[in-house]
């Protein structure tokens, strides 16, 4: 049989279960993360199939823009849905997890993979950026729900806003790690240039131009004369087009894309906060993102066997997997969040769920292909067997876990994407 026509009913195939598959998972302590990966892996041991998952190393630009594609996509569909006004005591919560919890991570992280995997400063650092923040594709289960619905209590809440920004905000590390990698010498000079332009400018950019694109966009959107509004299109398919246009504009401008588009997202928002045609481009977002995520997790559980991507994995790399998801960032979240008033399941609850994902494949991807690290194929099986514990671990115990979490606090804040029941 033709190979396209293999391809097409692969595709279709794919296309239905991105509609079906959340559907019968919703009642089950499984993730349509977990059966992505499990599909994959079992396509991995067909024969005819065996050659067409490689390592990603061996095509880094291609899973970069990929992996970059839905994070875009998901910063947009997370920013729409957010409710809440942005402020200093409002985003409280936002704000310690981004200040204290994530460089805490990084920073505890970069010592363990130089003292347990052996890794030189600058390999260690982008490991540790790039299994640093939340994972916004794969955090959607623990999300708040669509636009105006309500959904939006404070564990949802801090885990969307923190998934939002901490993707732009871990960047600085990892060109940090670039420069350590290519520089002969870094002094006070390049640490300099480092913070002026690497966080300062590109983070300055990204908040100043996405909230500009974003408030220019909401009034092209809904108040402009009423047969001109781009509103009265009905076409949830603009916030594809908001997306890669934000993005773009922030690039071009030496910004952080992530920043901007979630930044704009929310700027768009807040133009005109209860249309509800901020529901029809959420609900697009939502579907692409969801469609974009089956496909690369699939490509990765493929990868996972046919492709060897964990050929390299040694007990050490087991022991850092462990300890990033089951001591790091539960430790660093419960620190920062001391003193936040906040009840202790929820502080657990978030501290736990620092879900990792394809914003990890994509900041691997993009470093290993800017400069050369050292054992490439050992940062790659150590940071794959953290996301597939991750997507595992995550995947059965948020259902459970947030259901009864609602029950107790008597909350009808369903989770957007498992339309958990609250009834006896």
């Amino acid at each position: 049989m033709e190979a396209y026509v293999v391809a097409l009913a692969g595709f279709g195939t794919l296309v239905l279960l991105t509609a079906w598959l959340p559907v019968v998972l919703r009642q089950l302590p499984l993730s349509l993360p977990i059966c992505c990966v499990g599909i994959g892996a079992g396509l991995s041991f067909l024969s005819p199939l065996q050659n067409l998952a490689p390592h990603p190393q061996a095509h880094l630009t291609l899973i970069e823009k990929l992996s970059e594609l839905v994070v875009i996509v998901s910063l947009m569909g997370a920013g729409l849905k957010i409710d809440r006004l942005i402020g200093w005591a409002r985003w409280i919560v936002t704000w310690r997890l981004l200040g204290i919890a994530m460089p805490l991570t990084i920073l505890t992280l970069t010592a363990l993979a130089s003292t347990l995997l052996g890794l030189g400063l600058a390999a260690a650092l982008l490991l540790a950026s790039a299994l640093a923040p939340t994972d916004p594709v794969l955090a959607s289960d623990v999300q708040v729900g669509a636009p105006t619905e309500g959904q939006e209590d404070e564990m949802r809440f801090a885990l969307t806003s923190e998934a939002g920004l901490n993707d732009g905000l871990s960047f600085p590390f990892v060109h940090l790690a670039i420069a350590l990698a290519v520089a002969e010498g870094f002094g006070a000079w390049q640490f300099g240039e480092w913070l002026a332009i690497s966080v300062l400018w590109k983070i300055a950019v990204g908040i100043g131009l996405g909230f500009a694109i974003g408030r220019g966009l909401g009034w092209l959107t809904f108040h402009l004369p009423n047969p001109a509004k781009l509103s009265r299109t009905g076409d949830g398919f603009v916030a594809l087009g908001i997306t890669c246009l934000t993005y773009a504009a922030v690039e071009a401008a030496h910004g952080y894309g992530f920043i901007g588009v979630f930044v704009a997202a929310l700027a768009l928002r807040a133009t005109h906060r209860t249309h509800e045609y901020h529901n029809k481009m959420h609900d697009y977002a939502e579907e692409l993102e969801r469609l974009l995520m089956m496909v690369l997790l699939v490509g990765f559980g493929a990868a996972l066997l046919g492709g060897g991507l964990l050929r390299a994995l040694t007990w050490p790399s087991v022991a850092f997997a462990l300890l990033a998801l089951f001591v790091v960032r539960p430790l660093s979240g419960w620190l920062s969040l001391l003193g936040s008033r906040r009840p202790m399941d929820e502080r657990a609850v978030i501290s736990f769920f620092g879900i990792r994902g394809l914003g990890t494949i994509y900041y691997l991807a993009y470093a290993l292909n800017h400069a050369v690290f050292e054992q490439t194929e050992l940062l790659w099986s150590t940071a794959a067997l953290t996301i597939l514990i991750s997507i595992v671990l995550h995947g059965i115990t948020v259902t459970p876990v947030l259901r009864f979490l609602d029950r107790k606090s008597g909350r009808d804040t369903e989770s957007a994407q498992l339309g958990l029941p609250l009834a006896s």
